[in-house]
């Protein structure tokens, strides 16, 4: 069998695995005042362990299987419903994540300490994105809201367990490569 034709079969059984895993870590939320899931891990382990196309990938089946119905959205939601909600945003935001990781990667390679500052980007992308989002359809059902009172919401609280998460996911990637898994 050829090099490229095993990659491909890798890529096959990795991406829809990757794509489940970030289901399974939408539903499990750490109850405090606000909770937190562990999706934000799934989305960027997937990113930072198969790569940013192939994570790209993986985050493409996660949201097309929510889309078309399958409860995979956190709290076992689904739909269109979600995604063009106030934190869809973020969702789509990963697409965008992705791409400057990969981006940030090509550019310095994939040392340990540049996959850590991709990842960054990454997150402060998705926040980007994502926050804008949440402003924009906020503004449509509720009246505008400004720009620190939707970082209080939508940022601050989330800052510190989102860094853990990434640490946690480089940490595993790391790990996982060890596998020999993808190239």
């Amino acid at each position: 069998m050829s090099l490229r034709k095993e990659i491909s079969i890798r890529s096959l059984v990795l991406i829809p695995m990757f794509s489940i895993l970030i289901a399974v870590c939408a539903w499990i939320a750490i109850p405090t005042v606000i909770p937190f899931s562990m999706q934000t891990f799934a989305v960027f382990l997937a990113l930072n362990f198969l790569g940013s196309r192939n994570g790209i990938w993986a985050i493409a089946v996660y949201l097309l299987m929510g889309l078309i119905g399958v409860p995979f959205f956190a709290n076992g939601t689904s739909g269109i419903s979600v995604l063009l909600g106030p934190t869809g945003g973020y969702m789509i935001g990963w697409f965008f994540s992705g791409w400057v990781m990969g981006m940030i990667e090509k550019w310095l390679g994939r040392d340990i300490r540049v996959q850590a500052l991709a990842m960054l980007c990454g997150l402060l992308v998705c926040y980007l994105f994502g926050t804008a989002w949440f402003m924009a359809v906020y503004a449509v059902t509720s009246g505008p809201i400004g720009l620190w009172l939707a970082l209080c919401w939508c940022v601050f609280p989330f800052m510190i367990p989102d860094l853990v998460k990434l640490g946690l996911a480089l940490f595993i990637s790391q790990r996982l490569r060890k596998f020999k898994w993808m190239p």
